[in-house]
């Protein structure tokens, strides 16, 4: 048993120091964070916003649509100037991802 208890212990540190790049920053125990997607061309100033969504459980069942074409649509947005990703986590059961388009 004791020999057991070692070996989780060897592998839960070697997982725990060698960390996963990402390109954003994610949290063990809880995310939540704003990052930018992509910017277009022009003035930054816009009138109609789109949100699309999904959402993960358990990383098991994730169901929903969070991308830009979906975001765009619901806010009628035909010209996108620029658009942001929201992420939420909590110990990896529950997730909800967010795309943010804003436009005219």
């Amino acid at each position: 048993m004791k020999k057991m208890g070692l070996t989780v212990l060897v592998v839960f540190t070697v997982l725990a120091l060698s960390g996963c790049a990402t390109p954003y920053p994610m949290g063990w125990v809880y995310t939540e964070i704003k990052a930018p997607v992509a910017a277009g061309d022009g003035m930054v100033s816009y009138s109609k916003v789109g949100t699309s969504k999904a959402t993960s459980v358990l990383g098991i069942v994730a169901t929903g649509d969070c991308s830009i074409k979906t975001a765009a649509a619901n806010g009628g947005v035909k010209n996108i100037k620029y658009v942001d990703y929201d992420a939420k986590n909590i110990l990896g059961f529950y997730g909800e991802y967010t795309t943010t388009v804003y436009g005219d």
